[in-house]
């Protein structure tokens, strides 16, 4: 008896529809906003099946969390010759996509609904936060090798600091660009740069009280 083929598991899932769908997300949320968008809308707007998007994403929170993930994917950390001037580039990269009204909409939406929502909450944290940790590793790694930082010995201490340098400068800016509605400009950013490497002027360097 001949054996038999495997049994098909489903068709392999297509990058280019992925693609079509996320950027016609993108396009749906300047053009309607998030309570009008609807996922029957971006399907046509991508030209798939409404079968072929719920097979990719349960329902609208999640896939504006991808399609704005992908604009963050976008950010690469500029080697510009200095700790100082590679974080000033890649903050500008940075307020330079909140300004797109995709951006604006789609990350104050998902962040409203997420404070009821852990699940929600959590794909941010991996589609979003944790994938742009990157650069400040990649940042602190280049100048260590400039010898601008010193490497540290406590690996947990490093990850730790990591941590904080993505959330001060991400907070900063989100809240600059999304809250306050200021420009995150050159000058802004050269004076959050120099806080972030320096510290305030003249602010003593012990730690307070606990």
């Amino acid at each position: 008896m001949q054996s038999r083929p495997p049994a098909a598991r489903g068709r392999p899932r297509s990058s280019a529809a992925d693609a079509a769908i996320l950027s016609a997300t993108r396009e749906a949320l300047v053009d309607l906003g998030w309570s009008g968008l609807t996922l029957s809308d971006v399907a046509a707007r991508a030209g798939v099946a409404k079968t072929t998007l719920y097979r990719r994403w349960s329902g609208k929170n999640e896939l504006v969390v991808d399609a704005v993930a992908e604009l963050f994917d976008e950010l690469r950390l500029p080697d510009r010759g200095s700790l100082a001037a590679d974080i000033e580039g890649v903050v500008l990269q940075f307020a330079a996509i909140l300004s797109r009204p995709e951006a604006k909409s789609g990350l104050m939406a998902v962040v409203a609904e997420a404070t009821r929502d852990e699940a929600l909450r959590a794909r941010i944290r991996a589609s979003i936060v944790d994938r742009q940790k990157r650069l400040v590793l990649e940042g602190r790694a280049r100048a260590q090798e400039r010898g601008e930082l010193t490497p540290e010995e406590d690996p947990e201490e490093a990850a730790r600091t990591a941590d904080l340098i993505f959330d001060m400068v991400a907070g900063a800016v989100v809240h600059r660009a999304l809250v306050s509605a200021e420009p995150a400009d050159e000058r802004w950013v050269r004076s959050l740069t120099r806080i972030l490497l320096l510290g305030l002027p003249g602010a003593s360097a012990s730690p307070g009280p606990g």
